[in-house]
């Protein structure tokens, strides 16, 4: 990984902010030694996204199955 200068990187800001995003983060070096990293902030995930399972069921089993719980439900209600 290339270490930039701290005036190439002001330079190059923008190239270097997009070479972060593909390469995952991007080393600073000031005169006096110091080494920064740069790297992408993740991105807040929304708690409601989460991945799929496949219970290999059809969309009306699926609704036939909500049905039959709702029915229930309601018996046991009223």
């Amino acid at each position: 990984m290339k270490v930039y200068t701290y005036t190439e990187a002001r330079q190059k800001l923008a190239g270097l902010l997009d070479l972060a995003a593909r390469e995952g983060e991007v080393r600073i070096r000031r005169r006096d030694g110091s080494v920064y990293v740069i790297r992408p902030a993740r991105r807040a995930e929304s708690p409601l996204d989460v991945a799929g399972v496949d219970v290999q069921l059809s969309a009306a089993e699926i609704v036939d199955f909500v049905r039959e719980s709702r029915e229930r439900t309601d018996r046991q209600d009223g």
